[in-house]
């Protein structure tokens, strides 16, 4: 399994909120300055993997919302 995989895997078992919420978190404290360069590092790969996540999930609704749209028209 391909360490991406693996990451998409975990973020499939998240809420979209929990997530929105985390990359708050992330943003917030990389406003403040608490992070050092290497908690930096991984905290931009993981705000980025969430970002990721939150944008498919979108995207796979708004496919499911205008199915039904379509659906309903016929």
């Amino acid at each position: 399994m391909k360490r991406g995989d693996k990451n998409m895997k975990k973020e499939a078992e998240i809420k979209y909120e929990d997530a929105v919420s985390e990359i708050e978190q992330i943003a917030r404290d990389m406003d403040n300055g608490n992070l050092d360069i290497d908690q930096l590092g991984e905290k931009l790969k993981r705000a980025q993997t969430l970002i990721d996540y939150c944008k498919a999930k979108l995207t796979k609704t708004e496919e499911d919302i205008n199915k039904l749209i379509h659906a309903e028209g016929k």
